[in-house]
């Protein structure tokens, strides 16, 4: 099929690399002119696993290629993903949906032929009846214009492979027509058995929201039992070992430390809350808003953590390295990170504070150029007096703590996400201090 995705950031570029790796003719539409050079070029403006090879592969090819111009697009593709950002409103708590409708009012104009329009944004339960109207109103092949909602559900650093891979596809839709055009564009993932659930829009709407919500109150709930672990002496890693057996819980995504961020998690559990009090359903709403808390609680929790790591020494002049910058590992992406924010909390306090990432160090620069900044893993612990880890990269699981003991001025590292062995570390001299886990 022939293909456009407008808007093209962390759920843009990853989509339409994924699609043109389907075997879809493929045009990327943004408005910034420098970042559509450099995809066309075959440069990833942002970092996920596999995405710069899959890009660099595509656009080499001529099957996957990128432009300004909304209306190359209309008269290019039979189908259009809508994927420009949803961020959280003025108020705190509801999406704000200007960049989808101003994608429609752009697009629909130019739309002359039937065709479909599939929104991947995360959206407000009612949206896409409003877009609907919207996009037949101004396209001029009207009704013949289909609407569809597919939510995503990527993880970042893992986006690609959830795009090719998906563990589900959901599709809000009402006509038979449109139904067949999103079989037709995932057929190699439908062919591969991945279900599909063709559902109203409210459902689909409804959906992403609910799962994201899920996926912050388990990690709000294992973060409150880690904090009754630290107040009683008991093992929060054990716990999860012992809750993950139980098929009806399981140890995914309950994993002890500072907390969710990113562009997804943190605001869709703030929309679903607010949904839920719109709807009238206050004890669910209840529900939601003790995750947020908790949520934004952690760096509190963190900080107390690297106080009593410290004992006499006061943070205050501290020398404080933070292995970390990005909301999670596999991405360049920092919006929201607990580790920024605990950093940042840090340097308040009177610390003088090195971040590390491996890949997220230029985007941090940006949101938080009061800190500095290294890509190299040694060289970030010299003369540190604690060193914290609050990003679980794979890099500081497989680092030798041995051949690191001597950069510090004090051996100690405060693992904030409960990701590091702490024997091989106590081994070569280091002390560990563990969320949950109190003198383990």
């Amino acid at each position: 099929m022939r293909v456009s995705v407008i808007g093209c950031g962390h759920l843009g570029i990853p989509h339409a690399a994924a699609m043109a790796e389907l075997g879809h003719e493929v045009i990327g539409v943004d408005t910034d002119h420098a970042k559509v050079d450099r995809l066309n070029a075959g440069e990833c403006p942002i970092y996920e696993t596999g995405l710069p090879e899959l890009l660099a592969a595509h656009t080499a090819g001529g099957r996957l290629r990128f432009t300004t111009d909304i209306r190359e697009a209309a008269a290019f593709a039979e189908l259009h993903f809508i994927g420009v950002g949803t961020p959280i409103d003025a108020d705190g708590r509801s999406y704000d949906t200007g960049q989808v409708f101003g994608a429609i009012r752009q697009l629909a104009p130019h739309l002359d032929h039937p065709c479909t329009i599939v929104g991947k944004s995360t959206v407000t339960v009612g949206t896409t009846s409003q877009v609907t109207a919207l996009a037949q109103r101004l396209a001029p092949a009207g009704t013949a214009v289909d609407v569809v909602w597919n939510p995503e559900f990527l993880r970042e650093g893992h986006a690609v492979e959830d795009t090719l891979r998906p563990d589900r596809i959901i599709a809000g839709l009402t006509t038979a027509e449109a139904e067949k055009a999103i079989r037709a564009v995932y057929a190699p993932i439908l062919d591969a058995g991945v279900p599909i659930f063709v559902t109203d829009f409210q459902t689909a709407e409804l959906a992403k929201g609910a799962a994201n919500s899920f996926l912050g109150l388990k990690i709000s709930y294992i973060n409150a039992v880690a904090d009754m672990c630290e107040a009683a002496g008991g093992d929060v890693s054990q716990i999860v070992e012992i809750l993950g057996i139980d098929p009806r819980i399981g140890s995914g995504g309950m994993r002890p430390g500072i907390g969710y961020g990113g562009g997804c998690l943190p605001k869709d559990v703030r929309a679903f809350t607010a949904s839920a009090r719109q709807l009238g359903a206050t004890r669910a709403a209840d529900l939601l808003y003790a995750a947020e808390k908790i949520n934004e609680t952690r760096t509190d929790v963190a900080m107390d953590l690297i106080t009593r790591a410290l004992g006499e020494r006061p943070l205050k002049g501290a020398r404080v390295t933070v292995w970390g910058a990005a909301f999670k590992p596999g991405t360049n992406d920092v919006r929201e990170s607990p580790a920024l924010a605990l950093a940042h909390a840090l340097q308040q306090a009177g610390a003088t504070v090195t971040v590390h990432d491996p890949q997220a160090v230029a985007t941090a620069v940006i949101r938080n150029p009061e800190l500095d900044y290294t890509d190299d893993l040694p060289t970030s612990l010299n003369g540190a007096d604690l060193v914290v880890l609050a990003t679980e990269w794979p890099e500081y699981r497989q680092a030798n703590p041995q051949s690191l003991v001597d950069r510090p001025a004090h051996p100690q590292l405060v693992d904030c996400r409960t990701t590091l062995d702490p024997a091989p570390w106590r081994t070569a001299g280091w002390t560990v201090h563990q969320l949950g886990r109190p003198g383990k």
